[in-house]
């Protein structure tokens, strides 16, 4: 696997069957019977938006996997923190999964000080899907890919001119981006913060921002195609295309300026890290089933994700290391202070 890109090995099933079996086997009775009740699903945002689509799109797959009710639950609030900490509240018995990215578990815990929690504090299950994202800039910037961008930048802040780049807000995913962006180029650049995607999208096309680092789908594709905004590039990995949608837009890591820029918005469950064992192993299993289905599969692929194989519990721990510690090298190289 490489720790750089998002990637994981595909689990047979026959490998599923077997651990699941060694493991049930010799499990406690309060595991063997997991679940016993209903199973809470947190969305760390408010209905409507991404994050909550996704869970629509889970919750009744994975109440059939599990055989018991699956019910989402919104609750937005510090950059998903609030909807983290009362997972972490709640008995670690695995009836309560948070829906998670690298914007809520890795970097609001280094962004924010009212964040009091660390990413180890959780333990993936399973990443359920990963979304596309690309540099995307207002129609008239004078630059057309990466390389020009970062010469575009490094003009206009030797100027006393710098460029904007919006963000979803301080320690976003969006604006971590941003800011390696700004460090590699050697070019200073301004934030602005917004208070979600809708906003931000339209300052985009309306050419008040220059550029945005950001989770792109068919929206985004049609406002370009109408020639409202324009696309620098996608931050696939070097000669990869993720998504059909996305085939006419080279990578950023094919040009000459980054070959390492390659991410894209991944979102996975969670349960508190001292959960035990067999549940951790009968939730993985079940979002596993859920991730098999062709349902799931095709509306998830209808709004942008691209769904990985799914991974044991001892690989999905391995991956969540690798994240954490990509993007805290990230935060460390832009000197990320908590606000």
């Amino acid at each position: 696997m490489n720790r750089k890109t998002f990637s994981v090995r595909a689990l047979t099933l026959l490998g599923a069957l077997g651990l699941s079996a060694l493991t049930l086997g010799g499990a406690p009775a309060q595991a063997q019977s997991f679940p016993t009740r209903s199973v809470s699903l947190m969305v760390p945002y408010p209905a409507g938006g991404l994050s909550d689509a996704i869970a629509r799109v889970v919750e009744k797959p994975l109440s059939k996997a599990l055989g018991q009710m699956v019910m989402v639950e919104n609750l937005g609030g510090v950059s998903g923190a609030l909807g983290a900490q009362k997972v972490l509240g709640a008995p670690a018995d695995g009836h309560f999964l948070y829906q998670g990215s690298p914007n809520e578990l890795i970097l609001a815990p280094m962004a924010l000080q009212a964040v009091k929690y660390r990413s180890e504090d959780f333990r993936m299950v399973q990443i359920i899907g990963a979304f596309p994202m690309a540099v995307l800039a207002r129609k008239d910037l004078p630059a057309s890919n990466l390389d020009e961008l970062a010469a575009l930048a490094k003009k206009a802040a030797a100027e006393g001119k710098p460029l904007t780049y919006g963000s979803v807000g301080i320690g976003s995913f969006y604006h971590v981006l941003g800011e390696h962006f700004s460090h590699l180029a050697g070019a200073a650049m301004t934030h602005v913060p917004y208070k979600g995607m809708a906003p931000l999208s339209t300052d985009l096309a309306g050419g008040q921002v220059d550029v945005s680092f950001i989770v792109v789908g068919a929206k985004d594709v049609a406002l370009a195609e109408q020639g409202r905004i324009k696309f620098l590039g996608t931050l696939a990995p070097a000669g990869k295309v993720e998504v059909p949608l996305l085939k006419a837009y080279p990578s950023v890591n094919d040009g000459k300026f980054v070959k390492d820029f390659a991410y894209n918005a991944w979102t996975g469950y969670f349960v508190r890290k001292d959960t035990p064992e067999p549940v951790v192993q009968a939730l993985n299993k079940a979002l596993a089933t859920t991730m098999a289905d062709p349902e799931v599969r095709a509306q998830l692929e209808k709004i942008g994700g691209m769904i990985p194989a799914p991974m044991s519990p001892a690989e999905a721990t391995k991956e969540y290391e690798a994240q954490t510690a990509r993007f805290r090298a990230v935060a460390r190289a832009i000197k990320l202070q908590a606000q």
